[in-house]
């Protein structure tokens, strides 16, 4: 099997590194990936927005099967495009069409889904800028914190929790005046919830749907999970306080619902399904959904699964997930990732990553980086993710740390506390 891999993240670097590992790929290309994933195939430079260059690429190489690693091809509607296309018709495509990757792609869009299904999640309303004076009405009529989202993408940085109504007001205006362009023409005003958070993800063929092992990751780039938001600075798997109980929860309130929605509203779903989630007193409220993986809880999540990862593709591209059974590694897997210094706001890039890349004792799954001229660089803000395996979590971070120390590139910065709060 030729398999297409869409990205150019850590998570792609994972994706492929767990392919490579499958009998049933014969040929890995990745577009148009990092230095971390030519370890594993062949990088091909075109640019994945491009859905007609996707095509040709497809033809050329034979392509069976296409794996989307990012939101944005799919929220634009990469699955759509090769529908009905003559020759494509066994293709498989692990990813939902552009209705389904509304989910992610707009905040309103989710949040009415799950207010039609009676999925557990914070109050809300949302308004465009005509709607501006009704907006801070209903923010005066809301509790501090108040959590203010951007409708679109607007690459993990669209959402803003002020601590002050004065505040609040002043950053839905900078919203709705284009704060972040397009993707805040609308703002969701939320309620606040005070819990911890997890990710739980699943895989659904539109009709049925395993569960991949749960995380936790750190978006904050401060110790102590302070400072600005980050795409994230690390993860956890298994997390300690979803235990049994709780996620028999999560599937019964929120997983199940989720997907029988997906099929009564006839929208065509086949890949994975991110629920963003929150514990509050010990019940599972859905704060977001994402199309998609996360990064960097995939770089925790696929080392801990054990299963054939291009065997469920294939199961969900046929339809028969229902006849899978998950297989989990019960170690304990951390990640720490390491950012370039600057990030999440300006940085540099081109920095020698020298140190340490190869080791037995953890996987170094490359985020930001690229080859030239027989020299690994630096190339985004986050660099690279260090992932463990441990008896505990504590063995893991340790190991992770170890590697980390190891690795050095002008202005490098890892957070020192991934794990230490649960």
């Amino acid at each position: 099997m030729n398999i297409l891999l869409i990205g150019s993240g850590g998570r792609e670097h994972t994706l492929a590194w767990k392919i490579e590992q499958s009998p049933l790929c014969k040929r890995l290309f990745i577009a148009p990936g990092n230095a971390g994933t030519a370890l594993h195939g062949e990088n091909i430079q075109i640019d994945p927005l491009d859905f007609e260059e996707v095509e040709y690429l497809c033809k050329v190489l034979k392509i069976n099967m296409i794996v989307v690693g990012p939101e944005q091809p799919l929220v634009m509607g990469l699955a759509d495009h090769f529908k009905g296309k003559r020759g494509f018709a066994d293709l498989i495509i692990i990813g939902p069409t552009k209705e389904g990757a509304m989910l992610e792609g707009s905040k309103d869009f989710s949040k009415k889904f799950m207010k039609r299904h009676k999925i557990p999640t914070a109050g809300y309303e949302t308004f465009k800028k005509s709607e501006l004076k009704e907006a801070k009405v209903f923010l005066k009529s809301m509790k501090e914190p108040y959590v203010l989202k951007a409708d679109g993408l607007a690459a993990g940085k669209g959402v803003i929790i002020s601590k002050s109504l004065s505040e609040a007001e002043k950053e839905l205006e900078l919203m709705l005046d284009g704060k972040f362009g397009q993707a805040s023409e609308k703002v969701v005003i939320e309620e606040f919830l005070d819990g911890i958070e997890f990710s739980v993800f699943a895989l659904t063929d539109g009709k049925d749907y395993i569960i991949l092992p749960e995380a936790k990751d750190y978006k904050r780039i401060g110790e102590g999970d302070s400072g600005l938001n980050t795409g994230g600075m690390g993860a956890i798997s298994p997390v300690p306080f979803v235990d049994e109980a709780m996620m028999q929860k999560v599937i019964d309130r929120i997983i199940d619902p989720t997907v029988s929605g997906l099929r009564k509203e006839k929208i065509d779903y086949k890949g994975f399904i991110f629920f963003g989630l929150i514990s509050v007193n010990g019940e599972p409220y859905l704060i977001e959904y994402n199309c998609r993986l996360g990064d960097p809880e995939t770089e925790v999540v696929l080392p801990r699964l054990k299963n054939d990862i291009v065997e469920l593709f294939q199961a969900c591209g046929a339809g028969k997930l229902d006849i899978i059974e998950i297989e989990k590694d019960p170690r304990s897997a951390v990640t720490v990732v390491m950012v370039s210094g600057g990030y999440p706001e300006s940085y540099e890039k081109g920095y020698p990553i020298e140190g340490e890349l190869k080791t037995k004792k953890s996987n170094v799954f490359h985020a930001g980086t690229k080859k030239s001229n027989g020299s690994i660089l630096t190339n985004g803000g986050r660099v690279l993710a260090i992932t463990s395996f441990g008896k505990s979590k504590e063995e893991a971070l340790k190991k992770s740390y170890a590697t980390a120390d190891k690795i050095e590139f002008k202005d490098k910065y890892l957070r020192r506390d991934i794990g230490f709060d649960i």
